[in-house]
């Protein structure tokens, strides 16, 4: 960590935020935009968190899912525990990852992956789309017909294909970049509603227009 690098985050509204509430991180920020601009989230619901550390995604979910809910963290790396989350150590791809997630499904599938970033941007938008098929690969398997997705990719010419395919899987795939990600970031988040089930026909693209530039997503919300 840097010294220039720990005083922007001292001076980030949304890390102080976080700091402030016992948010974990400034991306619970993030969630918390897509869940009132969407409505993922609902009591009762199982939900799986893929990408969860440290868990601020996790925290957020539990309590919006409530007693009567289920939370599942997935990553490599594992972080405090949180009452009422039930983590899984593991890589996302790894079919003993889906064994230990149980037979029930979820209702909502988030993931919130990003690779390290190396400095070349063509190859971390590659790798930032390879995330984002694993976890639509692992949602196809776990979700129940009519479950949501959330998934972070960064823009760039592959994130339209991406799109596509989630719209063979998806009633409504719809694109937006929350006010808590950094100007610079080329983050934006997918998200897919109505899923059609794991035996979906594979057939002609959704018909929801083309995803919004950040500025005016922003600007729509």
């Amino acid at each position: 960590m840097t010294p220039r690098w720990a005083a922007e985050r001292r001076r980030d509204p949304y890390y102080r935020a976080a700091q402030r509430e016992g948010l974990r991180s400034r991306a619970a920020f993030k969630l918390l935009f897509l869940q009132d601009r969407f409505h993922l989230l609902r009591p009762g619901q199982r939900i799986l968190d893929l990408g969860a550390s440290p868990g601020g995604w996790s925290l957020v979910a539990r309590d919006l899912a409530g007693r009567q809910g289920e939370v599942v963290s997935v990553d490599l790396r594992a972080f405090e525990p949180i009452d009422g989350v039930t983590f899984i150590r593991g890589r996302v791809g790894d079919p003993r990852v889906i064994e230990r997630l149980g037979k029930e499904p979820f209702d909502v599938c988030l993931s919130d992956m990003a690779p390290s970033v190396s400095g070349n941007y063509d190859v971390d938008h590659a790798r930032s789309v390879e995330l984002a098929e694993l976890a639509l690969g692992l949602a196809e398997k776990v979700l129940r017909p009519g479950g949501s997705i959330a998934v972070k990719v960064f823009q760039g010419d592959l994130t339209e294909e991406l799109r596509r395919k989630m719209g063979t899987l998806f009633e409504r795939v719809d694109a937006t970049k929350p006010p808590a990600s950094r100007d610079a970031s080329s983050e934006m988040y997918l998200i897919g509603r109505r899923f059609r089930g794991a035996r979906a026909p594979v057939g002609a693209p959704s018909e929801e227009p083309s995803p919004p530039s950040p500025a005016e997503d922003r600007n729509a919300a």
